[in-house]
């Protein structure tokens, strides 16, 4: 039987794995295989079809019955190209009372506590079971996780509530946002700007889009938020567009502009009717484009689609993590996660986690140790209770 590691040995090992979202996860998957496996527990992947060098990976230990905690985290990250890091963004490094590199606080400080927490439940022995539940393109727009959470069922008994574990300061965040973006292409008519009449500009015409948007956003701020809306950050559904490119050049018509139209919708709004709105503004604008040239058009394509997490009555998750933490207060974030997913699945759902999401995605990312070491009691706690 193989030591059982800290868990800054095994964040510290999973740290060392690169796995940003455009590379392969699989060295990792491949560790936490084989160190569960050490300890007698086994552990099972979900390849991804489409992209073979992607996998999740879970288990599950205690009695083979329905009603597990589920553990959940991801295991990319995002890239460090372009910051200035003052360390190797793959060696955890401890200074100032904090334990730097890429994934600490998002999120492999809580993957490496959940292992530890699998691992030393095995060992102990529980009467309630424990899942531990690792996806991965969380970062570019939580693709991951619906099919694992359909591999889990197919494999493993049914848990019932989920700890996801982004940064929260290890408060129970009961709610959060949906996210739907749209990648949108607009393929104008080139001719010479002094004749752009006969033209087509997909930039111009991509701008009406963004205009759109930014109407949309001035008719939100405008309005009275409802109980729910008013919980969050801003309390609104925002639409937003970060980044475009197109055009040849100064005095030529654009022939193309590329952007994503993201929206982030408040629980009790329908992102379906956010999606119709879209569509019907687009549609109106590539009429529009095509009576000049029918050759035009715009294109439109579902990028990503995270459901929200939306406050349970009274739900399980939310009642186990008030009870170790002793928080009962309300939390709710703007940005979106995999617990809407598992709750759409069926799980009761909530975020708790070691971090702060300010220091996510930074240059010299960290977690404070005492957090980190908060995380580790929370794990005994949740240890101690489920071996009643």
């Amino acid at each position: 039987m193989a030591d059982q590691l800290t868990p800054l040995e095994i964040m510290t090992k999973l740290i060392s794995f690169p796995t940003i979202s455009s590379e392969t996860n699989l060295p990792l998957v491949d560790w936490v295989e084989g160190y569960l496996a050490s300890h007698g527990i086994t552990a099972h992947r979900w390849v991804d079809p489409d992209q073979p060098h992607k996998a999740a990976v879970f288990a599950h230990v205690g009695p083979d019955v329905e009603g597990a905690v589920v553990l959940s985290g991801h295991t990319d990250v995002v890239p460090i190209e372009g910051q200035p890091w003052d360390s190797d963004p793959f060696t955890v490094v401890e200074r100032d009372g904090k334990y730097f590199g890429r994934g600490t606080c998002d999120m492999k400080g809580f993957d490496a506590l959940a292992i530890w927490a699998v691992v030393a439940a095995h060992h102990r022995g529980v009467a309630r079971p424990l899942q531990l539940a690792l996806s991965f393109d969380e970062e570019v727009g939580c693709t991951g996780a619906p099919p694992m959470i359909v591999a889990m069922q197919d494999v493993l008994p049914k848990g019932s509530c989920v700890i996801v574990g982004e940064p929260s300061v290890m408060r129970p965040v009961t709610g959060h946002k949906g996210g739907i973006g749209y990648s949108t292409h607009l393929v104008g008519f080139e001719v010479h700007s002094s004749l752009m009449h006969t033209g087509v500009s997909a930039i111009m015409q991509g701008a009406r889009l963004i205009d759109w948007a930014n109407a949309r956003n001035a008719e939100n701020m405008a309005k009275t938020p409802d109980d729910v809306a008013a919980l969050f950050t801003p309390p609104f559904t925002t639409c937003h567009v970060g980044m475009i490119n197109g055009g040849t050049a100064h005095n030529i018509t654009a022939k193309d502009c590329r952007f994503v139209m993201d929206f982030r919708v408040v629980p009790g709004e329908s992102a379906a009717e956010w999606e119709a709105a879209y569509l019907a503004k687009v549609r109106d604008i590539e009429a529009e484009m095509q009576a000049v040239h029918p050759d035009t058009r715009i294109d439109v394509s579902k990028k990503f689609n995270v459901p929200g997490l939306v406050p349970e009555v009274e739900g399980e998750a939310e009642t186990l993590v008030r009870a170790l933490t002793g928080d009962n207060g309300t939390h709710v974030v703007s940005y979106g996660t995999e617990a809407g997913q598992f709750q759409e699945a069926g799980y009761s759902a909530v975020i708790c986690g070691p971090g702060d999401i300010a220091q996510a995605h930074q240059p010299n990312e960290y977690i404070d140790v005492s957090q980190f070491n908060a995380g580790h009691r929370f794990m005994q706690q949740l240890i101690d209770r489920l071996a009643i």
